[in-house]
C-alpha cells in the first residue's frame, strides 16, 4: 500500500468542507492512518513551499496558508499517491473537471481546498516533515477483499 500526504487547506476549513472531501477519499477505497489539526508557521511552510519561495506571489501563500488551521492526513491504498492527485483535480479550481475535489468546490488557483503529493518520492518527504512515526495507525480495512482484485490491485 502507498501512502500520500493530504493537506485540507484553510480555505476548506473555514467553508466547512472537510467532512465532505474526507468522506470523498474514503468512499473512493482509500483509507487515513495518520489525522491532525494544525496551525502551520513561516518555517514549515516555507520548506513544505520551498519551490515557491522565490515567486512574487509567495506571500499570499503564506497568508492564505495561515489564514486558519489545516488538516493533515496521511492516506494509504494501491496507487494512493497517483489516485489522491487525480480526484484533487487541476490546481486551478476554475479550470479543474467538475467531478474533481477542484472542480467541484473551488473558484480559485490559491484557495485550491486541497493539497496532494504529486509522486511517491514527494509523499515520503512530505508525510517526515508533517507526521512522526508514532503518529500513524496502521490497519487494513475489513473491506479490503472488496475494493482490491484478489492480487491486491
Amino acid at each position: 500500500m502507498e501512502r500520500t500526504l493530504v493537506i485540507l487547506k484553510p480555505c476548506t476549513v473555514q467553508r466547512g468542507l472537510i467532512g465532505e472531501i474526507i468522506t470523498r477519499i474514503e468512499r473512493k477505497g482509500l483509507h487515513i492512518t495518520a489525522m491532525k489539526m494544525a496551525q502551520l508557521d513561516d518555517e514549515i511552510l516555507r520548506k513544505h513551499y520551498a519551490h515557491l519561495v522565490e515567486k512574487p506571489f509567495f506571500p499570499f501563500v503564506l497568508a492564505s496558508m495561515k489564514a486558519a488551521p489545516v488538516v493533515l492526513m496521511c492516506v494509504e491504498g494501491v496507487d494512493a499517491v497517483d489516485v489522491v492527485h487525480t480526484m484533487a483535480g487541476s490546481t486551478n479550481g476554475r479550470k479543474a473537471a467538475f467531478g474533481t475535489i477542484r472542480g467541484d468546490y473551488s473558484m480559485s488557483g490559491q484557495e485550491n481546498i486541497i493539497h496532494t503529493s504529486d509522486s511517491i518520492e514527494t509523499a515520503e518527504a512530505e508525510l517526515a516533515r508533517f507526521f512522526t512515526e508514532a503518529d500513524y495507525c496502521p490497519w487494513e480495512p475489513a473491506l479490503a477483499p472488496f475494493t482490491y482484485s484478489p492480487d491486491g490491485k
